[in-house]
């Protein structure tokens, strides 16, 4: 939910033009001369600090390999973790189903659906998953089939297009009947598309999200994603290959989206002989300008394409640099479609950049020359014959590629690729939602090694699963590598405090900032407790602690909390900027890093600051936030622990319904905010196993009746489990949740008493 008002401008005009006489900076501290809109400056900074990781993990990749090159075989078992771990982050982690090929076929439309020179097309599906299938059309030659080979067409084709059935691309570009041709059995999978017709619950809302988004979405949170998706149905038509003939090679070939599919798959499943990957491969470092549904959580760390290649290796990669799909962003918004679907683009990159990955990929598999075959092929479009040779080849089927025949004969009377199209897009929604509805049962399994016996036995077993939160979900960003530096300047004077902004450093190029409000009756032996009042999506530190604004959600809780007697800080978190804070989540992805991981180092060093204070104490330094703020305090006090307590406002709930959920109007699958979703969260971490790694610090949950982030069910049935769980560590009175009549406000009622009481400072 969006916290922005025109209050928040006013609170950046004190920000930025202070008097001289209110510009004093705090005693201990250098004066703040920054100037303009800070905020923008942060999510500024750490767009630059992401670009610069960016550019220097591809140096840093080699620490995660152990290449042995002393024979083939060594090589393969020496990237086989690289493998296991590539296949984790597309999602290739469910085992596959004993797999049937069938023919799709009725009394009025049969199975064989067209003919061509030497051999004929067949509609055919396969099962891969629980309720997933692959479906598209075979080619089987009329003998005894040379190899094996599943062509994937880029997304926006259908198999028909790619087999020549029906026009849509030049007939050159037609490269499965081209292998058809030439003795081989081709199996064409249809692939999810571009197009937005089904995105969204029409009693909902329906969506401007391209399919392969509103799946991405979904299958992301439970540790899937549309890629992996699609690759076991490529694996699953190997699986039925190496069944029914398994002494014949089996190859992948794929244009576009079809060539990242058939270049994964090839990476996942060494029965794979040979691959030809169009249209796709590149340097890699600009992945979060392409589609959302691109995004891979982790990826850059340890792969670029030439990496993905080495896995490849020493068996046949044949590349081809052609004009990629051209692709300049989601479909539009429309009066029927509401937007929210992320912006990418896809364009064909320049030549020089797919020589330098293809000359990476040769580097680092050079001492496995001359055996390892790794080609590249220009062309002006996909299906060149010097990339079919060079397949064929990769194949053992010589070095001659037939001269292209007569288009196929085309046998149906009518057909509907829609119908097919939704049948494979519902069945990806629907075994996301299985795996929703199977999630709290993956988390028990999770944390099973948990002892709750005792709170001395939780506080020692669950600091696994608190590194494991940092490392594997929320990323874990480089230490602070600058000293703190802190400049401060007053901006505020009342009766009762004082107020100043304040700038700590972080790293060269990212700050911390936010507002201190300190109170004018501290004594010269005072320790006085803090609270950190976090602001929500869009918002501000002037939204929650300038005296002369009154937010309609934050009510001044830091200028209240304050005049009670606590020192407050509200910091400034990055999410705020719109596309310009998401875009640091899409770099930040890549390289196993979140925002969060940024503004956990933030906290991490503003923690050190305000316990360096003569006037706090180390100890009671407390965080309350609101909405985005709710979402920071459920994520920051888990991971550091020198926040002695956490109250969530207006934000607790079943997360990963309202993550997943298709049938809840809740729920992020229909909204804008696609920085959401947080790899395999929903296997890990619920808000209940959130607030388990706070505990057994003090935790509150604060929460509006009409609060429209989600029904009071589904609050109630998470804090339940909380509740529970601090219950039977026999310290249930260091929990709460305040239920008021009211939205998505403060309420500062309930909370208030929870400072107080925790914090041991009296009420007044």
């Amino acid at each position: 939910m969006i916290l922005c008002s025109a209050m928040a401008l006013m609170g950046a005009m004190w920000q930025s033009n202070p008097s001289t006489a209110e510009a004093q900076p705090l005693t201990g501290t250098q004066p703040l001369t920054m100037e303009g809109d800070l905020a923008a400056q942060m999510v500024a900074d750490i767009g630059r600090f992401f670009a610069h990781e960016l550019e220097a993990a591809v140096e840093q990749r080699a620490q995660h390999w152990k290449r042995d090159f002393s024979s083939h075989d060594s090589y393969v078992a020496s990237v086989a973790p690289n493998r296991e771990q590539f296949m984790k982050m597309i999602g290739v982690v469910d085992r596959r189903e004993a797999v049937e090929m069938h023919l799709m076929g009725t009394v009025s439309q049969p199975a064989l659906v067209g003919e061509g020179t030497g051999y004929q097309i067949f509609a055919v599906r396969w099962n891969v998953l629980k309720g997933v299938e692959g479906e598209g059309l075979l080619l089987e030659p009329d003998g005894e089939a040379a190899a094996n080979i599943v062509a994937l067409p880029d997304c926006d084709w259908t198999p028909e297009i790619l087999v020549g059935l029906t026009p849509g691309i030049p007939e050159g570009a037609q490269f499965a009947q081209r292998l058809a041709e030439n003795g081989v059995r081709v199996l064409v999978p249809l692939l999810v598309n571009r197009q937005e017709t089904y995105s969204g619950n029409p009693e909902i809302r329906m969506t401007n999200q391209p399919h392969r988004e509103f799946i991405y979405r979904a299958a992301y949170e439970m540790g899937r994603h549309i890629i992996g998706y699609e690759v076991q149905k490529v694996l699953a038509a190997v699986d039925w290959f190496s069944h029914s003939k398994p002494n014949i090679p089996v190859g992948v070939v794929g244009y576009g989206e079809g060539g990242l599919v058939a270049f994964y798959a090839a990476a996942a499943d060494t029965r794979i002989d040979a691959v030809g990957v169009s249209g796709y491969f590149q340097r890699r470092e600009g992945l979060w300008r392409e589609p959302i549904y691109r995004n891979v959580w982790g990826l850059l760390c340890e792969f670029g394409d030439a990496e993905i290649a080495s896995l490849i290796a020493p068996r046949t990669l044949v590349i081809e640099a052609c004009p990629h799909p051209e692709v300049d962003g989601p479909p539009p918004v429309s009066a029927d479609r509401s937007g929210g679907a992320a912006p990418g683009a896809l364009t064909t990159p320049p030549l020089e950049s797919v020589e330098a990955e293809v000359e990476r990929a040769r580097q680092l598999t050079a001492p496995l020359q001359p055996a390892t075959s790794l080609a590249l092929v220009k062309s002006d479009q996909t299906g060149s014959d010097g990339m079919l040779t060079a397949l064929l080849k990769g194949l053992s089927l010589g070095n001659r590629l037939r001269p292209a025949a007569s288009p196929p004969k085309h046998f149906r009377q009518s057909f509907d690729p829609d119908e097919r199209l939704k049948r494979q897009y519902d069945q990806l929604v629907e075994h996301t939602q299985y795996l929703m509805r199977e999630a709290e049962f993956r988390r028990v399994e999770f944390w099973a090694k948990a002892d709750a016996s005792s709170v001395e036995g939780w506080e020692r077993s669950s600091r696994w699963y608190r590194e494991y939160l940092w490392d594997e979900v929320i990323g874990r960003s480089p230490a602070a590598t600058s000293p703190v530096n802190p400049r401060t300047r007053r901006i505020y004077e009342t009766p009762k405090f004082t107020g100043y902004e304040v700038v700590l450093d972080v790293y060269s190029d990212v700050f911390a900032y936010g507002i201190l409000l300190v109170p004018k009756d501290i004594r010269a032996d005072d320790r006085r407790p803090v609270v950190v009042c976090q602001h929500g999506l869009e918002g501000r530190p002037q939204d929650v602690a300038n005296p002369e604004v009154d937010h309609e959600a934050y009510h001044q809780y830091a200028c209240k909390l304050a005049e009670r007697g606590f020192v407050t800080y509200a910091p400034q978190n990055p999410y705020i900027g719109g596309d310009d804070f998401r875009v640091l989540v899409r770099k930040g992805h890549p390289l196993k890093q979140s925002l969060y991981s940024i503004i956990v180092r933030q906290h991490e060093r503003t923690l050190e600051w305000l316990a360096s204070l003569s006037f706090i104490d180390p100890k009671r330094i407390a965080f309350y936030g609101l909405s985005y703020g709710g979402k920071a305090a459920m994520r920051i006090p888990s991971l550091l622990e020198g926040y002695c307590l956490s109250i969530c406002s207006a934000d607790y709930n079943e997360w990963i319904w309202k993550n997943v959920s298709t049938r809840h109007r809740y729920s992020y699958m229909f909204t804008g905010e696609y920085d959401m979703f947080e790899f395999d969260l929903g296997n890990t971490f619920n808000y209940a196993e959130l607030s388990w790694l706070i505990c057994p610090r003090p935790f509150m949950v604060e929460r509006g009746h009409h609060d429209g982030v989600a029904p009071d069910e589904w609050v109630a049935y998470e804090y339940a489990k909380t509740q529970r769980h601090y219950d039977l560590l026999g310290i249930g009175a260091r929990t709460e949740m305040e239920v008021f009549n009211g939205p998505h406000t403060i309420n500062g009622v309930g909370t208030f008493e929870f400072l107080h009481r925790h914090l041991n400072w009296p009420t007044p």
